[in-house]
């Protein structure tokens, strides 16, 4: 069985609002639910393939910050 994970991701959110993709995001966030990563990979995923440089740069650094905290240098 083929299934396309990015295609069925996709149309499971169609149609939804601002405020629903927003309670997915912050739900998935708080649960740190597993079973979410690879839809929260693909809204990454189309984040990524729209922003521009700066945001690119941005996104890199909030993401370097957090992995790197607590950390010592």
């Amino acid at each position: 069985m083929d299934i396309k994970i990015r295609d069925h991701i996709i149309h499971n959110f169609k149609g939804d609002d601002y405020n629903e993709l927003k309670r997915a995001i912050d739900e998935s966030v708080k649960e740190q639910d597993e079973v979410t990563l690879p839809g929260m990979g693909v809204f990454f995923e189309l984040i990524w393939e729209e922003a521009s440089d700066e945001l690119k740069e941005e996104i890199l650094h909030l993401i370097e910050k957090r992995i790197n905290q607590g950390k010592e240098n």
